[in-house]
């Protein structure tokens, strides 16, 4: 293959995952380096373009998924946006359940991309939606994704995430790494990797700090086949989108189960707001509040590290998909009074 052909790919698919390691410049400590690695560099703009394509892919060798068979799932947002690109890109009809309290560029992004969107009610929570999925696979013989329980999700982390990790950090020291979760197929899935190449490097998960579910140690009850029977109690909502469903899904429980993490450290969603907007106006990074979220705890840890210390943090998704949401209900539309006078000039 020469230079030029390796930038001719097959479809979209094929440019999923090798996304950039970036350090940290003006946010950072003295003395500690802070890297992202900047999940928005996938095509659908989020880390879970990995997982549906493993999804797909994975049911499609299964011979589960037919060909021309409708796929659906219950998502906030990321996963369906990944769905919809990826099933777009192989010949499937997708269609979306989603909580109505989701930002509303999601379900616009999703219709975009062909998907059919359901709406459920907030009130409902997470739960609600999943039910909806289950409902119509199994009225209309639809291949049902179950991000939450499958497989497939914490895979293909253990397969490209992982091992794109270690081979960034080859010959170099990283002491913390650092995730927060949804479905916790990327925290599953790398800290395989990492406990088995990297058992050095320490794990530190977070979650929302009104709705920490797995910090609480109160289990989860689950139905026959792995999914949540019901909302958690220690759930609260809470506006880091992507983050905590009001439930523990089964994909993270294997980490519950093995101590895959050294640490769980709360975050609250106006702290995640706060990075997020730091991280794009000092460092020129667009994140989501998921992404701010996490880097709110990086920082927290960076600020008690020894001089040297290295740490990266994972940046789930883009900033944009987040327009609607508190993340930039601050950011007028119109001049402010500084760009009126530059305008009067």
């Amino acid at each position: 293959m020469s230079a030029t052909d390796a930038y001719l790919h097959p479809d979209i698919i094929s440019t999923i995952g090798n996304t950039p390691c970036i350090r940290i410049n003006q946010l950072a400590p003295d003395g500690v380096t802070i890297y992202v690695k900047a999940e928005f560099f996938n095509p659908g703009a989020s880390v879970k373009d990995r997982l549906a394509m493993s999804i797909i892919e994975d049911a499609e060798k299964s011979g589960e998924l037919k060909p021309g068979q409708t796929v659906v799932e219950a998502t906030s947002g990321n996963t369906g946006i990944g769905l919809a690109m990826v099933c777009a890109a192989k010949g499937y009809p997708f269609v979306c359940t989603m909580a109505e309290s989701f930002s509303v560029e999601r379900r616009k992004l999703m219709r975009y991309l062909g998907a059919k969107v359901v709406l459920t009610p907030k009130e409902e929570k997470g739960t609600g939606m999943v039910r909806k999925a289950r409902e119509l696979a199994e009225k209309n013989g639809w291949f049902l994704a179950r991000q939450f329980e499958t497989e497939a999700n914490a895979d293909i982390h253990e397969k490209t995430t992982g091992p794109e990790i270690i081979a960034d950090f080859a010959g170099q020291k990283l002491d913390y790494w650092v995730t927060g979760f949804g479905t916790g197929g990327t925290v599953t899935g790398v800290a395989r990797v990492l406990r088995r190449e990297r058992p050095d490097t320490k794990i530190i998960l977070s979650e929302p700090a009104n709705a920490a579910m797995v910090s609480s140690g109160t289990p989860q009850e689950r139905r026959e086949d792995g999914a949540a029977a019901s909302s958690h109690p220690a759930w609260e909502p809470h506006p880091i989108q992507g983050w905590s469903p009001d439930f523990i899904p089964l994909v993270i429980q294997e980490s519950i189960d093995n101590q895959y993490y050294d640490e769980i450290l709360p975050v609250a969603g106006p702290e995640g707001i706060k990075w997020a907007r730091e991280l794009a106006a000092k460092e020129g990074i667009m994140t989501g509040i998921s992404g701010g979220s996490t880097f709110a705890v990086a920082r927290q840890i960076a600020e008690k590290a020894e001089k040297g210390t290295v740490i990266l943090c994972m940046l789930p998704d883009t900033a944009e998909r987040y327009m609607s949401t508190p993340l930039f209900e601050s950011i007028p539309a119109e001049m402010d009074d500084e760009e009126a006078d530059l305008a009067a000039q």
